[in-house]
């Protein structure tokens, strides 16, 4: 199996270089309206944003910096196949405007103007950023009524263009099983609150880091396993250190990343090159999870009923008997910002997991397993 991988570096408000319905998931972070950090590149993008924030007009800075955005999600909406979903991880911002402190509710703004568009808004996942803050309010102190609770979370808004995604070809339907994720999994994936720690920016660069704003691998990690199928296309147009396509690579899925600053293209190299070999560890880790899960449920419940084909392990349901879990085997650049990721076979999968001290043959003499 292979899969491919594409960064652009261009402006994502123009998806001309992608075809009418071509991407069956997008997962990204835009910049965040209203966060100072941010103030820059929307003012690039749109001079008049400067001139609102100078004078405090905080409201028309805000619904300015939105409409930027939106081309983004109407370009979206477009490449995007029937039934094709977009998982986007925004934060809303506190700021003040004049002397009056207050919430720009950036994830109801999306949501609210992607239903104009056509968008099928599903529920959301709040993720929980942990903190060590020892103070959790802003404001006034011990005094009431001017302290403010502290935002420690963002959202991941669910969008769906169109019905539910069907898969009516045999082809579509194997890819279905093997993309299929464990039970366990299912169960923690799919809550709506996610406990995840943030990322770390490890950059020389500072000018680099401070235009940066990646999420933990696990975020899209998950996304891209809970929404597409193996040989899918991912598309990310906020692509900045490339975590989205790494996770694309892990998962088995091609990817497309649209990025407006080109200042990021060695960095994202270098980071290809340096992580590919840690890339099979998180379905690794995957594997030794549900192992230790069956072993506990069989001791506390019974076996698990079904065995997986690929593997062999016990598994919760018969929907996890054709699971497959890609481990790579190498990610080359092919051509100008376009890399091609290799996976290992069935039988190269079965050898790296005894490597790793994973014996599957043990996991047939769980009691009671038929």
């Amino acid at each position: 199996m292979q899969t491919f991988h594409r960064i652009i570096y261009r402006d994502s408000r123009k998806l001309d270089l992608l075809d009418d319905e071509s991407i069956n998931l997008v997962v990204t972070s835009p910049p965040y309206p209203m966060i100072e950090m941010w103030d820059d590149l929307f003012t690039a993008l749109n001079p008049d944003i400067g001139i609102y924030l100078e004078r405090s007009d905080y409201r028309k800075a805000f619904e300015s910096m939105h409409r930027v955005l939106d081309e983004v999600w109407l370009g979206l909406f477009r490449v995007m196949k029937a039934g094709a979903l977009a998982c986007i991880n925004i934060g809303d911002a506190t700021r003040t405007m004049g002397d009056r402190f207050q919430l720009f509710a950036n994830h109801s703004r999306i949501q609210s103007k992607c239903l104009e568009m056509g968008f099928e808004v599903l529920p959301s996942i709040l993720w929980r950023k942990p903190t060590n803050a020892p103070n959790k309010f802003m404001g006034s102190g011990m005094l009431p009524a001017g302290a403010y609770v502290t935002l420690e979370h963002e959202y991941i808004l669910i969008l769906r263009k169109g019905g539910k995604r069907t898969f009516s070809s045999p082809e579509d339907k194997k890819r279905r099983r093997e993309s299929a994720y464990f039970w366990e999994e299912r169960n923690s994936w799919f809550s709506d609150i996610w406990d995840l720690k943030g990322a770390g920016q490890e950059m020389n660069d500072q000018d680099l880091r401070q235009r940066s704003a990646a999420y933990p691998f696990l975020l899209p990690f998950r996304l891209i396993n809970m929404y597409s199928l193996i040989g899918d296309t991912v598309l990310d147009p906020f692509l900045g250190t490339a975590t989205t396509s790494l996770a694309a690579i892990a998962c088995g899925r091609n990817s497309v990343g649209y990025e407006i600053d080109s200042g990021f293209a060695g960095y994202i190299k270098r980071r290809i090159e340096q992580e590919t070999a840690g890339l099979s560890h998180y379905n690794l880790q995957r594997v030794k999870d549900h192992i230790e899960f069956a072993r506990e449920y069989a001791q506390n419940k019974g076996a698990l009923k079904y065995l997986n084909r690929h593997f062999g392990f016990p598994v919760m349901t018969r929907q996890e008997k054709e699971l497959k879990l890609p481990f790579v085997k190498s990610v080359e650049e092919v051509d100008e910002n376009l890399f091609k990721a290799a996976y290992l076979d069935d039988v190269s999968v079965k050898k790296e997991l005894d490597l790793k001290g994973i014996s599957i043959g043990k996991q047939l003499c769980l009691p009671g397993l038929s």
